[in-house]
C-alpha cells in the first residue's frame, strides 16, 4: 500500500516538472492582443421600447339580451342510464381475459407459430412450437397462444387443440376451437 503511494507521489511530481518545463515566460503577444480589444470603441446599445401603459376597459352590455361571459353556453343534460348490453361475456370468460399475465406467444398469430413436435414423460405431454422469430418454446395444457386468448386443452403427437375467445360481428365475445397441427418436415 506505501510503495502505491511512492509511486503515485513520485509521477505526481514528473508531471509537475515536466508541465513546467513547457511554461514560456514571453507574454508579449498576450498583452498586445489585450491592448487591441481595449483600443476598439465601443458598440451602441438601442434603447429599450417603450411599454404602453395598461388601459383599462369596464364591459358594459347595453342591450337587454346580453350573453353572459360567465354562463355555460351548452346544457347539461344529466347521464342517462345506460341500456344493459349482454356481450356473452361469462364470469370465467371475463376472469380469463383480465386476471392473468400473458405469455409469449399471445404476441403472435395463430397461424405464424408452427407445431414442429411433442415431448412427455409419465405425467404430462408438452408440444413444440416455434414462433415467428425461430425461438423455441415448450407449451402444454394451460398456456396460452395466439391472440384471441387461445388457451391449450389438449397437446396430442399431430396437433396441439385450443380454445379461442373472440369477438363475432355483432361484438359479442363467444369461446370457438382451433388447432395447430403438426408441420412433417
Amino acid at each position: 500500500m506505501n510503495e502505491q503511494k511512492l509511486i503515485r507521489l513520485f509521477m505526481l511530481i514528473v508531471c509537475n516538472v515536466v508541465i513546467s518545463g513547457c511554461v514560456s515566460p514571453d507574454i508579449s503577444d498576450l498583452q498586445q492582443y489585450t491592448q487591441e480589444m481595449l483600443a476598439r470603441p465601443g458598440g451602441r446599445i438601442e434603447p429599450l421600447p417603450e411599454i404602453r401603459p395598461y388601459e383599462a376597459y369596464t364591459y358594459q352590455c347595453v342591450e337587454l339580451d346580453c350573453v353572459d361571459p360567465f354562463q355555460l353556453f351548452y346544457e347539461q343534460r344529466p347521464p342517462q342510464q345506460e341500456e344493459v348490453v349482454d356481450t356473452g361475456l361469462t364470469r370465467e370468460m371475463e376472469m380469463e381475459i383480465k386476471n392473468r399475465n400473458r405469455e409469449e406467444l399471445e404476441d403472435f398469430e395463430l397461424d405464424s407459430l408452427k407445431m414442429v413436435g411433442t415431448m412427455e414423460d409419465e405425467m404430462e405431454h408438452w408440444g413444440i412450437v416455434v414462433d415467428p422469430d425461430g425461438i423455441v418454446h415448450r407449451v402444454s395444457v394451460g398456456n396460452y397462444m395466439g391472440r384471441n386468448i387461445g388457451k391449450i386443452v389438449n397437446v396430442f403427437e399431430d396437433r396441439i387443440e385450443l380454445r379461442e375467445i373472440v369477438r363475432n360481428n355483432q361484438g359479442r365475445w363467444e369461446e370457438r376451437q382451433a388447432a395447430l397441427a403438426l408441420i412433417e418436415q
